[in-house]
């Protein structure tokens, strides 16, 4: 039986004009004994853009920089850029976010060699419309026809005006190479799909059409049980484990109450991470206190980093689309746990 504990919130949002409406889903990682976040931070009216804070062990904060480390620059993220994650693949620490134009929400990534100074790299999901991703889906072959049920959003509610770009979000770096390339796990809803390539600029509008003809090889994951029946997304970066890669991801179901976000859990193959060597059958956690049932967003636990601290792995989620929270669980009792799920 895996014990979860819910460590409570350890950020909220501030009077600062950049996050006074709310503070979320942030990217973490240690470095020495400490744990740097990176978060979303929403001001009023729904904008956003990236805060940051570092604790000393994995709960306490120690600092906290009272303005953004990363803002929206280009027409493309002109709404906001939100939901972090980061990864550190040789000397070069990769920080992907989705950038918001008002229309389309789609993953980027940014670059940094001291996690001060970030470097943006642009847009790094495929360039093209949902109705070329359908046509190019179909022609594939049989996919999960849940990858259509967004038609309706993205053809009747659209702008006449705006061309709707295939959302593409939850864009998350494996923390090494493997077998030499990038690899990196991204979301086209109900599922999580993977790419590799041997550099980001190899991320061509070819490269994804040809990516497109073949989807069904490089869709990792699909909803599997009720709790994330409508819909999973990645959440925090792959952690390595010498049975394979354990990946922390959000699974959503539609309920009487509306949506509920859950926290998920699954092993990856370690040489080929496209193969899903087990998942459980139930959420590692789920909504459960008032500052996860209500606020912003009612009902979500979305978690998006984690820090390991001796055998202790602590998951940094948002709670409510409104405070940062964490939990923890012994990382060998998890992946014991999902061993016993093994395909």
């Amino acid at each position: 039986m895996i014990v979860v504990k819910k460590e409570g919130i350890i950020l909220k949002k501030t009077d600062l004009e950049f996050e006074n409406e709310g503070v979320l889903n942030p990217a973490a990682i240690r470095e020495g004994d400490s744990v740097h976040l990176f978060y979303r931070a929403v001001q009023n009216g729904n904008h956003s853009s990236i805060g940051y804070c570092r604790l000393d062990g994995p709960l306490t904060v120690a600092e906290r920089l009272d303005e953004p480390v990363i803002v929206p620059e280009s027409e493309y993220e002109s709404h906001g850029v939100e939901d972090p994650r980061i990864v550190k693949i040789d000397d070069l620490f990769y920080l992907t976010y989705t950038c918001y134009d008002g229309t389309n929400a789609r993953g980027a990534l940014a670059t940094s060699k001291d996690l001060k100074h970030f470097e943006k790299r642009g847009i790094i999901v495929p360039p093209i419309s949902y109705a070329e991703f359908v046509l190019l889906a179909e022609s594939a072959g049989k996919v999960n026809e849940k990858y259509y049920r967004n038609q309706k959003f993205y053809s009747l509610r659209a702008d006449p005006d705006k061309k709707m770009i295939l959302w593409d979000k939850n864009v998350i770096f494996f923390p090494r190479r493997i077998d030499g390339k990038l690899v990196f796990l991204h979301r086209i809803r109900p599922g999580i799909q993977i790419v590799s390539v041997n550099n980001i600029k190899d991320l061509t509008k070819k490269f994804w059409k040809d990516y497109f003809f073949d989807l069904q090889d490089h869709i990792v994951l699909d909803p599997l049980h009720q709790h994330e029946s409508s819909y999973i997304g990645s959440g925090c970066p792959p952690i390595e484990t010498k049975y394979g890669w354990l990946l922390i991801y959000h699974g959503v179901e539609e309920t009487e109450k509306g949506y509920v976000y859950s926290a998920c859990a699954a092993l990856l193959d370690l040489n080929n991470p496209a193969k899903e060597i087990s998942r459980l059958p139930f959420a590692l956690f789920s909504p459960q206190y008032d500052w996860e049932l209500k606020g912003e967003v009612n009902n979500v636990v979305f978690p998006t980093g984690t820090s390991l601290f001796g055998g202790t792995l602590f998951i940094y989620y948002g709670a409510a689309d409104t405070s940062i929270a964490c939990a923890s669980v012994n990382l060998s009792e998890l992946v014991a746990e999902l061993l016993t799920y093994a395909v």
